[in-house]
């Protein structure tokens, strides 16, 4: 995370420009100060002309000191600190002498200073090359660890960005191969429609995983279609075993949530659900505003928890319940809430009796809503329409 007020816009975003200003600025300062305190103290308007000569003595030396200090500022602090004492004293005395000979000469005309008189000047020398020294440091210490974290953040950014990309992107392979072997068959026995069919389904859905924003989002209304177009490719190998049903309240439809999400959730629904029960099972997904939360329900009337029995990553069902918890927590932290019930049969869809409970879904997350899509005219569909 970036420190605070550095920015493009920020006044620091020009390094040389920030650094001309403020050496202007400090420079000048001190003129004024040193002249109006002079005159106020009654030593004359001849004692202006010794403070412009130091001003600019000054304003020279600390060039030097910077030129200086951009080769120690990168050394080890030892060396550094020992370096800058050694330049910081330096340039103080240099500037002492400097000082002491200009009101000497410009302004005290009689007084001939000797040895260390040269170094009557040292405090006010020492403190405020000092201070200098030390606002240099500060400021480029200060810009040093905002870049510094700002690399941090883009390199955690392109990390979560990544893994949010492998997580979408994570289809089960059965289904791949289930799919082409269904319509390997389909074109065997001579059914050309419905191989075509099912082959146009499985490139929209595919198209479906390989777009959409970059952070990987998605509207509930995409996800639907997405989940009607894997629906219809598995109710070609199951037919009226496969019975689902949408319950997706019309406020949420442009609400925003991980892309894909509840895809792997049906699929283990198809698998666990679905496939052992020779009569099949049904499937609802159900979508609904709760307040300023979006709850989202995937329940189905298979044989419930136990018998899939999930393990603690979800390693037994399908691509994993693990996959879905990592990209809630990816996208909302700790503002998300995901839960495996047993479907007390309320609802379109009711447990299948002696087969066992079913198992309910629940997701929990912050609704986040998006504004409407431009028309068809002017952006492609998402999602390619296949006649049934």
């Amino acid at each position: 995370m970036a420190l605070p007020g550095i920015t493009r816009e920020s006044f620091f975003a020009d390094k040389n420009r920030a650094f001309w200003t403020l050496q202007l600025a400090g420079w000048a300062g001190y003129f004024l100060l040193r002249a109006l305190g002079g005159l106020a103290n009654r030593m004359g308007i001849d004692f202006v002309l010794p403070i412009v000569l130091e001003t600019v003595t000054g304003f020279s030396i600390t060039l030097l000191m910077a030129w200086a200090y951009r080769s120690t500022i990168r050394m080890r602090p030892a060396w550094a600190v020992t370096l800058t004492l050694l330049i910081l004293v330096s340039a103080s005395i240099v500037f002492s002498v400097l000082s002491v000979w200009a009101h000497a000469t410009f302004y005290e005309q009689g007084w001939r200073p000797q040895g260390i008189e040269f170094f009557g000047a040292i405090l006010l020398t020492i403190l405020v090359l000092g201070a200098w020294t030390a606002l240099y440091y500060m400021i480029n210490y200060y810009l040093m660890l905002a870049e510094q974290n700002q690399r941090l953040a883009n390199i955690a950014s392109l990390a979560n960005r990544a893994q949010l990309e492998m997580l979408r992107y994570q289809l089960n392979p059965h289904f791949l191969f289930n799919t082409l072997n269904s319509i390997s068959t389909l074109v065997l026995l001579g059914d050309t429609d419905r191989a075509n069919t099912m082959l146009s389904r499985l490139s929209s859905f595919l198209r479906y995983t390989l777009v959409g924003e970059r952070e990987g989002m998605a509207t509930v209304a995409q996800e639907v279609e997405a989940l009607k177009l894997y629906l219809d490719i598995e109710r070609t190998r199951f037919e009226d075993r496969l019975r689902t049903h949408f319950d997706i309240a019309p406020e949420v439809m442009q609400a925003r949530l991980p892309s894909l999400l509840l895809q792997p959730l049906v699929e283990n629904a198809v698998k666990y659900a679905v496939t052992p029960q020779e009569d099949g099972a049904d499937i609802l997904v159900s979508a609904r505003a709760v307040g300023p939360r979006l709850e989202i329900r995937v329940a189905d009337t298979g044989p419930g928890l136990g018998g899939r029995r999930p393990g603690p990553t979800g390693a037994n069902t399908g691509v994993g319940l693990e996959n879905i918890r990592e990209r809630l927590f990816q996208a909302y932290g700790d503002d998300q809430f995901l839960a495996l019930l047993p479907n007390d049969g309320s609802g379109p869809v009711q447990s299948g009796g002696s087969r066992g409970e079913g198992l309910l879904v629940v997701i929990d997350i912050p609704l986040q809503m998006t504004a409407p899509e431009p028309p068809a005219a002017t952006q492609p569909p998402l999602l390619q329409e296949v006649a049934p």
